[in-house]
C-alpha cells in the first residue's frame, strides 16, 4: 500500500512539475507492485506430505520432520517458503522451484530442549516477490504431536513385596502373577485367560469383563513426586521429574508393580507389561507444579496405602513433611527420600539421599540403595 501511495505522489508531482524522472520513478513503483501481485498472487500448487521422525523422544534427543514436496502439474512451480510451528518455535524451509512431476524432500531438526507435549503445525506455504511487496499464504491444517519426555538415567531397580498369608499358607518368592488378589475388573483383551471372566460385570456392561489378578508378594514400587507450588520450577522440579522417570521406568522394565503419585493428586498405577513404561513417561511428559499452594507432601490415598518400597522425590522437606513420612513409614518395607538441593532431614527409619541434580541422585541411588 505504501508503495502505491508513493507511486501516485511521484506521478502527480511529475505531471505537475513536468519532470520525466519523477514520472519514470512512479511508473517503476507501479510496475513493481503489479509484478509483486503477479508473483505472490499465485499460490503454490503442490502436494506436501509432512512426516515426523520419532514422535516420542527424551529431552535433548534427536527428532526431525520431513517435508516431501511434489509438483503434480506439468508446469514448473516457482520456489516458496514452508513455515511450521513446534510449540512456541517456528521452523522455516526454503523450497526450491520444482519442474513438472518432480519431488523434493527437506529434513529439519526439531527443538527438543523443553519437556512437554508439543503441537506441530499447522503448516503454511508462503510466496513473496523479490522485493517483499506482496505475499500469499496457504495453510495446510493437519497437525501432529511431539512428545518430549524427561531424560532417564540408567539405574538398577529395587522393589519389595509384603508377606502374604492365606488358606494355602505363606506366599513363596516365586508366586505367579494372576492367581491371588483381584487388582481390578477391566475390559477383556485378546490373550487374557477366559477362566478369569467376570460374568456379572459382563452382563452389566454388555462387553466382556475380566478379573485382573496380582500377587501382593510380587515386588512393588511407588514413587511420590513432590510437585507442590512451593517447589522451584528450575532447576529443582525438572531434575526431580528426571529422577522420578529414571526410577519408575527401571522398575517397570523389571516387571514390578509400579505406582506414580504426585502431591497434587495424580495417581497412576500400571500392571507389569510393555505398556507401563510409555504410560509413565506420557504422564511425566506433561506433569506440572500444582496451581495452588499449601498442599501436603503425602496425599491422602498414599497415606492410607502401603506395601513394597516408597521413594519420595522433593527439594523442600519441612518438619510437617517429616512427620507425615514418619507416619507412613510402617506401611512400607522401605522408604527412601531423595532431596535435591535442599537440607537432608532426619526421619526415623527412612533413608535420605541428598543430591545436586538428577545425575547425582541416580549415582547415589546406585551406590546406597541398589548396591
Amino acid at each position: 500500500m505504501g508503495t502505491l501511495v508513493t507511486a501516485a505522489l511521484l506521478i502527480t508531482l511529475g505531471l505537475i512539475a513536468g519532470h520525466p524522472l519523477l514520472l519514470a520513478l512512479g511508473a517503476i513503483a507501479v510496475g513493481a507492485v503489479v509484478a509483486a501481485l503477479a508473483v505472490a498472487g499465485r499460490r503454490p500448487r503442490v502436494d506436501v506430505i509432512r512426516e515426523l521422525f520419532r514422535d516420542r523422544v527424551e529431552r535433548g534427543g534427536k527428532a526431525g520432520i520431513t517435508l516431501r514436496v511434489h509438483n503434480p502439474g506439468s508446469r514448473r512451480q516457482s520456489g516458496f517458503t514452508a513455515v511450521d510451528r513446534v510449540g512456541a518455535y517456528t521452523l522455516t524451509v526454503a523450497v526450491r522451484s520444482l519442474a513438472g512431476g518432480a519431488e523434493q524432500s527437506y529434513l529439519n531438526e526439531l527443538p527438543t530442549e523443553q519437556r512437554g507435549k508439543h503441537e506441530v503445525g499447522p503448516l503454511s506455504l508462503r510466496r513473496t516477490d523479490a522485493l517483499g511487496l506482496g505475499q500469499s499464504e496457504l495453510f495446510l491444517g493437519d497437525t501432529t504431536t511431539l512428545w518430549v519426555y524427561p531424560r532417564t538415567h540408567p539405574v538398577r531397580s529395587v522393589a519389595g513385596g509384603l508377606p502374604l498369608q492365606h488358606h494355602d499358607g505363606a506366599a513363596t518368592e516365586t508366586s505367579p502373577r494372576g492367581s491371588l488378589d483381584i487388582r481390578e475388573v477391566r475390559a477383556y483383551v485378546p490373550g487374557d485367560e477366559v477362566r478369569h471372566l467376570h460374568w456379572k460385570a459382563t452382563a452389566r456392561t454388555g462387553q466382556l469383563m475380566i478379573r485382573d489378578y496380582a500377587d501382593p508378594h510380587q515386588p512393588q514400587f511407588t514413587v511420590l513426586l513432590d510437585n507442590r507450588r512451593e517447589i522451584p520450577a528450575e532447576p529443582e522440579f525438572e531434575e526431580a521429574v528426571e529422577v522420578a522417570a529414571s526410577l519408575v521406568v527401571a522398575a517397570a522394565k523389571e516387571e514390578h508393580r509400579c505406582r506414580l503419585v504426585t502431591s497434587s493428586g495424580i495417581d497412576v498405577g500400571t500392571t507389569p507389561g510393555s505398556g507401563a513404561v510409555r504410560r509413565f513417561l506420557d504422564e511425566l511428559c506433561v506433569v506440572e507444579r500444582a496451581k495452588r499452594s499449601g498442599l501436603p507432601l503425602v496425599p491422602a490415598p498414599l497415606a492410607h496405602a502401603g506395601g513394597g518400597m516408597l521413594v519420595v522425590i522433593s527439594s523442600v522437606v519441612s518438619a510437617e513433611d517429616c512427620s507425615a513420612l514418619a507416619a507412613v513409614r510402617p506401611r512400607y518395607v522401605d522408604v527412601v527420600v531423595v532431596v535435591l538441593n535442599g537440607p537432608a532431614p532426619q526421619i526415623p527409619g527412612v533413608r535420605v539421599l541428598r543430591a545436586t541434580d538428577a545425575s547425582d541422585a541416580t549415582l547415589h541411588w546406585q551406590t546406597v540403595v541398589a548396591r
